[in-house]
């Protein structure tokens, strides 16, 4: 395959045709930074390119009860104008290890607490102009405690089967990128056989 395909494990860094010029900061708040960079395009065209840089990490988890359902949040987004159905999830620390701040986004989301923990995948949710990176884990050995959302939070809280889980992102009730990454992900290692045993087992059950 040729270099450059995307079918290869290259980070890219010698595929590099853009020529940076410039860097000015737009806006700043706690969370997000916004850059305007000046730039010289492949093709050697002068253009702009404006760049959202997130100073947290994107945390996502799947919680799976013993009878293999997930427990969803809902909540209304600003910015989109819409409630969401949602996986909890949220901002981390980039100095924490981000199962850290998956572990308390659950416990303030849903009061859950999960005895264990695995990766489910590292993605770029928006990487044409955005820097964010999420990292997303399926937890399972639930316990239930008091939820502690924050000020800002309204949420509402619905425990599906996963089979449910996967229609709504298919009929567009779930359209969270997060989520759905999370959910198809989650679905495609129960089918190939890639999952902990424990989770495979409760999941298969409830299949």
């Amino acid at each position: 395959m040729a270099s450059g395909d995307g079918g290869g494990s290259d980070s890219g860094g010698d595929l590099n045709r853009w020529t940076t010029l410039k860097v000015k900061s737009v806006y700043e708040n706690p969370w997000i930074k916004v850059d305007e960079h000046d730039v010289l395009t492949p093709a050697g065209t002068p253009g702009i390119y404006g760049v959202v840089t997130f100073k947290n990490l994107a945390i996502g988890v799947v919680p799976i009860d013993d009878r293999g359902r997930v427990t969803l949040v809902g909540q209304y987004r600003y910015a989109l104008g819409l409630y969401s159905w949602e996986i909890p999830e949220g901002g981390g620390d980039p100095q924490l290890p981000p199962v850290v701040s998956a572990q308390r986004e659950l416990r303030e989301e849903t009061g859950l607490e999960a005895a264990h923990w695995h990766d489910l995948l590292t993605m770029h949710p928006s990487n044409s102009v955005t820097t964010e990176i999420a990292h997303l884990f399926v937890a399972w050995g639930l316990t239930q405690g008091e939820a502690e959302p924050e000020e800002t939070e309204d949420l509402a809280l619905s425990t599906v089967p996963l089979a449910t889980a996967i229609t709504m992102i298919a009929d567009g009730r779930i359209t969270d990128s997060l989520t759905v990454a999370a959910l198809l992900q989650l679905q495609v290692m129960l089918l190939s056989g890639t999952l902990p045993p424990g989770l495979a087992e409760i999941l298969q059950r409830a299949g």
